[in-house]
Protein backbone atom coordinates (compact mmCIF):
# COMPACT_ATOMS: atom_id res chain seq x y z
CA UNK A 1 0.00 0.00 0.00
CA UNK A 2 1.36 3.42 -0.71
CA UNK A 3 1.95 6.11 1.76
CA UNK A 4 -0.65 8.43 0.30
CA UNK A 5 -2.96 5.32 0.91
CA UNK A 6 -2.19 4.41 4.01
CA UNK A 7 -2.81 7.92 5.05
CA UNK A 8 -6.24 8.25 3.87
CA UNK A 9 -7.37 4.94 5.15
CA UNK A 10 -6.00 6.44 8.87
CA UNK A 11 -7.63 10.13 8.16
CA UNK A 12 -11.07 8.10 7.13
CA UNK A 13 -10.99 6.07 10.57
CA UNK A 14 -9.66 8.79 12.76
CA UNK A 15 -12.79 11.37 10.82
CA UNK A 16 -15.17 8.02 12.09
CA UNK A 17 -13.81 8.48 15.40
CA UNK A 18 -14.23 11.69 15.87
CA UNK A 19 -17.59 11.93 14.64
CA UNK A 20 -18.41 9.28 17.24
CA UNK A 21 -16.72 10.59 19.97
CA UNK A 22 -15.58 14.57 19.20
CA UNK A 23 -12.70 14.78 22.03
CA UNK A 24 -9.33 15.46 20.60
CA UNK A 25 -7.35 13.94 23.31
CA UNK A 26 -9.20 10.34 22.21
CA UNK A 27 -8.07 11.17 18.66
CA UNK A 28 -4.59 12.04 19.36
CA UNK A 29 -4.19 8.65 21.36
CA UNK A 30 -6.05 6.77 18.55
CA UNK A 31 -3.89 8.55 16.17
CA UNK A 32 -1.02 7.63 18.87
CA UNK A 33 -1.82 3.67 18.58
CA UNK A 34 -1.14 3.91 14.85
CA UNK A 35 2.63 4.05 15.47
CA UNK A 36 2.89 7.80 13.67
CA UNK A 37 5.20 10.85 15.41
CA UNK A 38 3.60 13.11 17.42
CA UNK A 39 3.71 15.67 14.62
CA UNK A 40 2.52 13.42 12.22
CA UNK A 41 -0.74 12.77 15.10
CA UNK A 42 -1.14 16.49 15.35
CA UNK A 43 -1.65 17.06 11.68
CA UNK A 44 -3.59 14.04 11.47
CA UNK A 45 -6.00 15.50 13.99
CA UNK A 46 -5.93 18.88 12.22
CA UNK A 47 -6.75 17.85 8.94
CA UNK A 48 -10.00 15.47 10.92
CA UNK A 49 -11.22 18.39 12.64
CA UNK A 50 -11.58 19.95 9.22
CA UNK A 51 -13.21 17.71 7.55
CA UNK A 52 -15.48 17.21 10.66
CA UNK A 53 -17.14 20.54 10.51
CA UNK A 54 -17.28 20.55 6.76
CA UNK A 55 -19.44 17.69 6.93
CA UNK A 56 -21.59 19.36 9.85
CA UNK A 57 -21.69 22.98 7.61
CA UNK A 58 -23.44 20.74 5.49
Amino acid sequence: MKSDEKRSHRLNYLLKCYLSNPKETDLYLRAKQMGVADSTAKDYIRTVIIQAKRIHSH
